[in-house]
């Protein structure tokens, strides 16, 4: 699906789309006072209360110390591009508009990424195979409402604002920022890596989970393949760009040599190449488009497996806006080499193809570490007025993958795994705690310094299927009911006779008449009437394996979001139980048999249930006086840092 919501970026790509930022600046301010906020992705505070209990953690216990650590509350849903944009614009979801990863266009019902949308250029003419754009195209972001760094830049307070997420394309502004999740890869999806071997892996439907798989032969210790790139809508019928390259496989040695156009790469078997920058060719001596990946020769003999990363937008020449100003990312390449540009670069989905074992996936993910650790001691060095902000992915994605060798109650759990594995997010709590060690160092006396999450984590041993539920109460019904289980996003569904539906990882809707194409429901009385049996119901949900309760809470939208956008919300927001969460099937429109299913997919550990079961974490150096901050008040509490009103659309207060 994230396949085919994504096209119009790709056409974007390839006409090589250049922003120009915008520079408007208002009264300059003398700034002495600093501000650093670390933001560690889904930082768990039970987690690190733990280990700060256990001593493993002393920066954070001395920060805590000498300053408060309390738990943050989250955004509802706990989603991590609906959280930042509570942070960033200190708003709930009813004034950004940012509802979930998903929302979907209520006329046609198809789904597309939620923080940013692209369009094609609308004039184009052919000239014999060749497509000319005569107007520009765009890509916008979705998410509605100010950024802090906006304004604080429009009061002349200098900021840094690196890899935030939910902020691609990076708004208009003065200040230096680098978009983080959200981001594309250079095919225009979150991250699609390539597959190359003589031996099929297991696939659904012929599709490999987050990668493209590519056949090929090995004959007299060659391969022959190519690197498939961003559709070249220059041309007619719009192919693939794409570069070729071999691999000279030695017959004695587990050793290959990778040969570009215009270099040679030798590798072991088992071994990553550093970055590599490739050129697509749309014209001949007129238009390319770079990119950067890097190769993993998985295997030689006796068969060929090679892996190669999502093709990154290159910093030195991005395709799309990735930065402010637009020569920002190049800054960062020229200072710590190629790194990462995908929003969300660890390849979960590698691993939970099998194409990555949880020691590949350790690698690749700790080489993302590295990056972003590179970045931030660049960042530190330059940093000497204002605001930096810096966000590590780690501790989210490692979380996703390694939760099931730490925790004995996941279906996925094996001792195995346990005895080479079980202490991995562990461990890299503990490098945080480094981390932390080396920007106080950096810092003075001056400097306000905040470690934040934007969620906790709590297991997912339970998937729920919400649609079939619906689909077994008779809120949907099917068009073939013999066909349950074929198709996506709806495909099979008689909405003519269909009340509501769930999209999404916490979204269910009602089929409203006039709003949806085939609406059935009315708005108003009908509406709130359905609304508060579905509530109801949903809270009343009991495992028949577990005698649990599934649903900790559904939130009716009106009850907790305020703002501009709160129409354009699902109508009942679903928070899951502690353990428990929508399955991947669901989200997409699909209707599984089983209910409830056991989680056995190397992606175990979650945070999308209610936002009270999977708080984040604040530490400052001073003391905070609200009981319970809210992600909403940091936007507030930063813009009083520095002695600047909030803005008064802004639901958070600052916490000192």
């Amino acid at each position: 699906m994230l396949r085919k919501v994504t096209v119009i970026f790709t056409v974007l790509i390839v006409l090589s789309l250049q922003f120009v930022p915008g520079c408007k600046k208002g009264e300059t301010t003398s700034v002495d006072k600093k501000v650093l906020i670390i933001g560690f992705d889904g930082m768990d505070p039970v987690i690190l209360q733990k280990l700060i209990d256990e001593g493993k953690m002393p920066t954070f216990k001395k920060l805590a110390e000498e300053g408060t650590f309390k738990p943050l509350q989250t955004s509802m849903p706990p989603q991590s591009p609906v959280a930042w944009s509570n942070f960033i614009t200190g708003m709930n979801p009813g004034g950004h508009g940012i509802f979930d990863f998903i929302h979907r266009d209520p006329q046609t019902l198809m789904p597309y990424l939620s923080t940013s949308k692209a369009e094609e250029p609308k004039k184009k003419i052919s000239i014999g195979n060749w497509v000319i754009p005569l107007s520009a195209g765009k890509v916008e972001l979705l998410r509605h409402g100010k950024s802090f760094w906006e304004i604080l830049e429009d009061k002349g307070i200098p900021c840094t604002v690196y890899m935030i997420p939910a902020n691609f394309p990076p708004v208009e502004c003065e200040a230096r920022t680098l978009s983080g999740m959200g981001t594309p890869d250079i095919l225009g999806t979150y991250g699609t890596y390539s597959y190359y071997s003589n031996v099929r892996p297991e696939m659904k439907n012929d599709e490999l989970s987050g990668g493209r798989f590519y056949e090929v032969n090995v004959a007299d210790g060659r391969v022959d393949a190519s690197l498939v790139g961003p559709k070249n809508t220059f041309k007619k019928d719009a192919p693939d760009a794409s570069v070729n390259f071999s691999v000279l496989i030695d017959p004695q040695n587990s050793v290959g040599k990778i040969v570009l156009p215009d270099k040679e790469i030798f590798l072991k078997e088992g071994e990553w190449s550093e970055w590599t920058r490739v050129e697509f060719k749309l014209i001949p001596y007129l238009q390319n488009v770079s990119g950067i990946c890097r190769f993993y020769l998985k295997e030689t003999h006796p068969d060929f497996k090679l892996y190669v990363t999502p093709i990154n937008l290159n910093p030195e020449d991005p395709a799309l806006p990735i930065s402010t100003p637009s020569g920002f990312s190049k800054e960062i390449y020229e200072n710590i080499g190629y790194f990462y540009t995908q929003g969300m670069p660890e390849d979960t989905k590698a691993l939970t193809a099998g194409i990555f074992t949880d020691g590949d996936f350790l690698t690749q993910a700790t080489m993302a570490f590295q990056g972003e650790l590179d970045g931030y001691r660049y960042m530190l060095s330059q940093f000497d007025k204002g605001l930096l902000f810096f966000y590590f992915s780690s501790t989210d994605q490692q979380s996703h993958m390694f939760w099931r060798n730490h925790d004995s109650s996941s279906p996925a759990f094996k001792e195995e795994g346990f005895d080479k594995y079980g202490d991995v997010i562990e461990k890299l709590y503990q490098r945080m705690d480094i981390v932390l060690g080396e920007a106080i160092k950096k810092v003075d006396d001056k400097t306000s310094i905040y470690v934040m999450s934007d969620h906790g984590f709590a297991p997912f041993n339970w998937s729920f299927n919400l649609n079939t539920w619906l689909l077994d109460n008779g809120y949907i019904s099917l068009i073939d009911p013999s066909k349950q289980e074929e198709g996506e996003l709806f495909a099979n569904v008689d909405w003519q006779r269909t009340k509501a539906y769930g999209l999404g990882l916490n979204g269910l809707y009602i089929n409203i008449s006039g709003r949806e194409p085939e609406g059935i429901v009315s708005q108003g009385e009908e509406r709130e009437k359905l609304v508060n049996e579905l509530v109801e119901k949903l809270e009343n949900i009991v495992d028949p394996k577990t005698g649990k309760k599934v649903i900790r809470k559904a939130y009716k939208r009106e009850d907790i979001y305020s703002g501009k956008y709160v129409e354009q919300a699902p109508d009942i927001i679903v928070g899951f139980d502690r353990g428990y969460r929508i399955s991947w099937e669901s989200s997409l429109g699909k209707f599984p048999k089983e209910l409830v299913a056991d989680n056995k997919d190397p992606w175990s550990g979650d945070h999308c249930m209610a936002y009270d079961v999977v708080p984040g974490i604040l530490l400052t150096n001073r003391k905070i006086k609200t009981e319970n901050p809210a992600l909403y008040d940091m936007a507030p509490t930063i813009l009083a840092e520095f002695g600047v009103d909030k803005e008064s659309d802004m639901v958070g207060s600052s916490i000192f």
